[in-house]
């Protein structure tokens, strides 16, 4: 059982467990901002172009109490569009800047130490 812990300690405690947890929250969190621009600004704007339509009210009555609400079909679409849409282009833009940062450091010379540099002066003297 102590060996089982240690190992769940490990595994949990490592990088990629807790990159992966990190990235569930915030993801979970732009969700929902995303959500709310969809369902308080753009979809407004599009019932309005479309004469005050509201998908989420739309449904088809089969009798009784059996409706299917196919406009919450829709809307769910269309949030899931908007949501893929702005995480493709926020991973865009942080692969760009990412890119950008190892051009910086590639374009970099190193420095190089002084024990380097008189190991070089020897070298070149011994070829001498």
């Amino acid at each position: 059982m102590k060996n089982f812990i240690e190992e769940f300690k490990a595994f949990a405690i490592r990088g990629n467990v807790v990159d992966l947890a990190v990235a569930v929250v915030i993801g979970t969190a732009f969700g929902k901002i995303v959500t709310s621009l969809v369902e308080n600004i753009i979809m407004p704007s599009i019932g309005l172009l479309l004469g005050g339509a509201n998908f989420t009210t739309w449904s088809l009555h089969l009798g009784g109490e059996v409706e299917i609400k196919y406009g919450m079909f829709i809307q769910s679409i269309f949030d899931f569009t908007i949501i893929a849409l702005a995480i493709f282009v926020a991973i865009k833009i942080m692969t760009r800047l990412q890119l950008r940062e190892e051009e910086k450091k590639a374009e970099k010379p190193k420095e190089v130490s002084e024990e380097v540099l008189l190991l070089r002066e020897i070298r070149d003297s011994l070829r001498k």
